[in-house]
């Protein structure tokens, strides 16, 4: 009787599981996806639309994770709190339209690599205490450009003076627009136009000018500065030694890169695509280099879309690979 039992449990798992489809597994997974990133939607019809973009997106993360597994890629994919969006719209929301020539406007001094500068095999500035912990410039406002000065500022202010500072991005959003930084708010704008604005005015702590992600009016009250600086320093346009050693031996640097579709689905390893342009689209800060034993050369990238994406906020993107992605074109960081 139990033999009869067991056997007939086998069959009925058998059975239930052979009518469980993948289009089954995706649906228990947005489900989980919109509970872990407290995901509402306005109508049946938003979900429905939500649900088949997620799947579309899912079904692009297992097939390109079957060829990290087989050795074919550097990188894996993972759900994010973008999973629920079509590139199009995650382009809108997020990612601002970075010209380099006016990125380069104004620049001070050009950095030139000492002969006697050493330039370490890797060098990762989180380490030294240099590196604040990472922030979220929300999913509808494209800040790119000034989380990646106010980043690198707060690393060079640490390195320089010792003291740890936490600076507003949201003065640079609200207050930079337009002439003469030639920046746009939410919609766009270029770190260089965010360090002119803080040579000129300074720029107010997180604390007394807090993040809101969207455009506002400018509040910039100089009784809580926390910070200035007294020039700006480009690295060699697509020199990947010379940003090597500045970053070695000035500390973390605004850069800007190309976002493709797969760059927000990363999760881990080192993200090397060759299909990546020089349509420089996102701000972002160099804070360290290495090796990757499988991925190889790399460079240690801050993001600011939260710790929960990437590595805790962090990519590693591919170093030494003929200026993937634009990272080496616009490398700038402040004088303090």
């Amino acid at each position: 009787m139990k033999a009869a039992i067991c056997i007939l449990l086998f069959v009925l798992v058998g059975y239930i599981q052979a009518r469980i489809t993948y289009d089954d597994v995706l649906k228990a997974e947005f489900e989980l996806f919109k509970v872990e990133h407290k995901k509402s939607y306005d109508s049946k019809y938003e979900e429905q639309l939500r649900l088949q973009i997620f799947k579309d997106n899912k079904k692009l993360i297992d097939r390109h994770n079957k060829r990290y597994v087989a050795g074919e890629k550097t990188y894996k994919m993972g759900v994010n709190k973008f999973t629920d969006l079509t590139q199009e719209e995650f382009k809108i929301s997020l990612l601002s339209s970075l010209n380099s020539n006016h990125s380069l406007e104004g620049i001070d001094y050009i950095y030139n690599p000492s002969a006697k500068d050493s330039v370490p095999k890797s060098i990762d500035w989180r380490t030294s205490g240099a590196v604040n912990p990472i922030k979220d410039q929300g999913q509808h406002c494209g800040s790119c450009w000034a989380f990646s000065a106010v980043g690198s500022l707060e690393s060079q202010y640490f390195i320089n003076k010792g003291r740890k500072v936490s600076l507003s991005e949201q003065n640079l959003v609200d207050c930079s627009r337009g002439f003469p930084y030639n920046n746009n708010g939410c919609s766009n704008g270029s770190t260089n136009g965010a360090f002119n604005y803080i040579w000129n005015n300074g720029i107010d702590t997180e604390s007394s000018y807090p993040y809101e992600a969207r455009d506002d009016d400018c509040r910039y009250n100089r009784n809580y500065i926390g910070a200035k600086i007294s020039g700006t320093v480009h690295v060699e346009s697509g020199n990947e030694d010379a940003l090597a050693s500045a970053v070695a031996n000035k500390g973390p640097i605004s850069v800007a890169v190309d976002v493709i579709y797969k760059f927000r689905h990363y999760s881990g390893g080192v993200f090397n695509e060759p299909s990546c342009s020089q349509h420089l689209n996102h701000g972002v800060v160099i804070i360290g280099y290495g090796t990757d034993s499988v991925g190889g050369d790399y460079w240690l990238v801050r993001n600011s879309w939260g710790k929960n994406w990437g590595e805790k906020g962090y990519i590693r993107m591919a170093r030494n690979r003929n200026n993937q992605c634009g990272i080496a074109n616009i490398p700038i960081f402040p004088l303090v």
